[in-house]
């Protein structure tokens, strides 16, 4: 359209945009002087600059949203990944802690100096700078950092050893300066290292050269923890199941101070363990934890959680109003067995040698073991292999059993076998974990325990090189061929004369192991107690309505490795 006469008597006009390929041939053909201009607005330049801007800087802002995430984006590669707890943050205190008494006192001291700091330093006195906790897992490692971080209330850092690592090098070592470096700003403050073993394992065992990145990473953490202030307030708590792997350098003065070591529980630990995990299930009044803490040596405070709760469980499935103690005992059973496989139909000739050889395990152990009084006998498959199983219980927690105990125990193990010969006068496949369970024990008498009267006071146990450690090679024997020979004959010699003794005590018990087996054929359970009054013997602690003479377990003697007697439970050896 036109919009009038401009300068020069030109005319203006404003047209659209065409797309007409001949408009410029027309126009020099009736208009020999023209010329024409785009003139933007707004909105043009609106769509032309400022949107393509604004959709470049959105990209961007998304891309770097995406690498400094906190999933552990690119941009904070180096940043820690620890999970900080603020005052109080873990909700645990020492009351949620039973059955590690001296590890809990150990830990106090640390408490203490996180509370009141000046008087420490008052006395001259410094604070460990780092406290390693040593224990088999479910023993309450995590558990106590957790107590000490809730009883201190101070900020508690928490992260694994393997968040260290990375595929990018250097990674683990900024890691270890930025948690030390976010710690020291909220000083005091605990740092806690789970499964310490995955970062500070010894440098040169598994690198074949070179200066790897987890070597790096361990050399960063020792300079931290021997480089900040002695009163800046942070301690460095570590976790480990596998203390024998750390370096060295990890475990002198001046870093990991302290060693505080958190064993498996003994009876009264278990008892006050059980006490504190079933505070929210409702339990039956007939329940007695004590009898349960004595029926589960060798268990740690996560089996007794386990124990609870699977007891719970079963209850809820049988629809019961609470937890009674058939519930508890089978909970046990199932930690300790594997589930009943009663689709498991077995033959009749199978269902017969599983009973004389279960019966075979429990009449000679109850007759040669009189620490370890049997608590159930069954013929009901369980877990994989398991066709039947043997349960003994001792009577108080061991830390040391004598020659005659351990030919007892060898003496059991081989009464299966021994039951099935004197019956049926043939071998099965039954007792193949028994033997290999014997023959560990004989070996052990005459290798370390010095129990061989032929080879004396020595102890002949093979070295561990650093290739065999890492699963690549064999132990190195320290010892003679002759001697190694020696060393055969004696453990044939002491597995065959347990196995006379086993054969003689069933055959003058032949009427008992027949009751026994009828009643195994009727019920496919039998009790421990029911048991002693077939083989005439009195009532062991923990029979119903039997009490030790103080109403609690016999305090166990002496000190030194825990000594944990597990059931018999037979797994036969497949056909190849």
């Amino acid at each position: 359209y036109a919009e009038g006469v401009g300068e020069g008597g030109l005319r203006t006009f404003s047209v659209n945009k065409m797309d007409d390929p001949g408009l410029v041939e027309l126009l020099q053909k009736h208009a020999p002087s023209y010329n024409g201009k785009r003139e933007p607005t707004w909105l043009t330049s609106l769509l032309g600059w400022i949107l393509p801007a604004v959709f470049f800087v959105g990209i961007w802002m998304f891309m770097a949203k995406r690498m400094s995430g906190g999933s552990g984006g690119l941009m904070s590669i180096g940043k820690s990944k620890a999970k900080v707890y603020m005052e109080k943050g873990t909700g645990i205190t020492f009351d949620d802690v039973a059955g590690i008494d001296e590890a809990k006192e150990e830990l106090e001291e640390i408490v203490e100096f996180l509370r009141t700091p000046e008087r420490f330093q008052a006395l001259g006195g410094k604070i460990p700078r780092g406290v390693l906790l040593v224990g088999s897992p479910g023993t309450g490692k995590t558990l106590l950092a957790k107590a000490v971080a809730g009883e201190a209330s101070v900020p508690f850092f928490s992260i694994s050893g393997s968040d260290f690592v990375e595929m990018f090098v250097g990674v683990g070592a900024a890691r270890v300066r930025d948690l030390f470096e976010q710690a020291k700003k909220h000083a005091p403050a605990i740092i806690f290292i789970d499964e310490l073993d995955a970062l500070g394992k010894a440098r040169g065992a598994g690198s074949f050269g070179g200066h790897d990145e987890r070597e790096q990473t361990l050399n960063q953490l020792l300079t931290e923890l021997d480089g900040f202030a002695p009163n800046a307030g942070i301690i460095l708590m570590a976790a480990t199941n596998r203390p024998e792997i750390l370096d060295p350098a990890l475990l002198r003065p001046g870093r990991f101070d302290r060693t505080v070591t958190v064993d498996r529980p003994d009876v009264k630990g278990r008892e006050a363990i059980l006490r504190i995990h079933s505070k929210g299930v409702k339990l039956d009044a007939d329940v007695d934890l004590h009898r349960i803490a004595v029926r589960t040596p060798g268990f740690a405070g996560a089996d007794l959680a386990n124990v609870i709760n699977e007891a719970a469980l079963l209850a809820a499935r049988r629809n019961k109003n609470s937890i009674t103690m058939d519930e508890l005992s089978e909970a046990i059973e199932r930690a300790v067995a594997g589930l009943e496989r009663k689709s498991r139909v077995l033959n009749e000739k199978e269902r017969r040698i599983v009973a004389y050889h279960e019966a075979g395990h429990a009449i000679v152990g109850e007759l040669v073991d009189d620490t370890n009084p049997v608590q159930k006998i069954s013929i009901i498959p369980r877990g994989v292999g398991a066709l039947g199983y043997t349960l003994n219980t001792p009577l108080e927690d061991r830390y040391l059993m004598t020659k005659a105990e351990l030919l007892g125990r060898i003496c059991g193990l081989l009464g299966g076998r021994a039951a099935e010969d004197l019956v049926f006068k043939e071998n099965s496949t039954g007792a193949a974990n028994d033997l290999m369970r014997a023959t560990q024990l004989a070996e052990a008498m005459v290798k370390e325990y010095g129990m061989s009267e032929t080879l004396g006071l020595v102890a002949h146990r093979e070295d561990r090189n650093q290739n065999q450690f890492l699963g690549m090679g064999a132990s190195e024997r320290a010892y003679s061929e002759e001697t190694a020979r020696r060393i055969d004959e004696e453990v044939a010699d002491i597995i065959g004369s347990s196995y006379k003794r086993a054969v003689e005590l069933l055959t003058s018990q032949r009427d008992e192991l027949e009751q026994v087996v009828a009643i195994l054929f009727e019920k496919e359970v039998m009790e421990g107690e029911e048991l002693r009054r077939i083989l005439g013997k009195a009532p062991a602690d923990g029979d119903p309505g039997h009490e030790s003479a103080n109403g609690n377990a016999p305090t166990a003697p002496g000190a030194g490795t825990s000594v944990v007697v597990p059931p018999d439970i037979d797994t036969p050896e497949q056909p190849a």
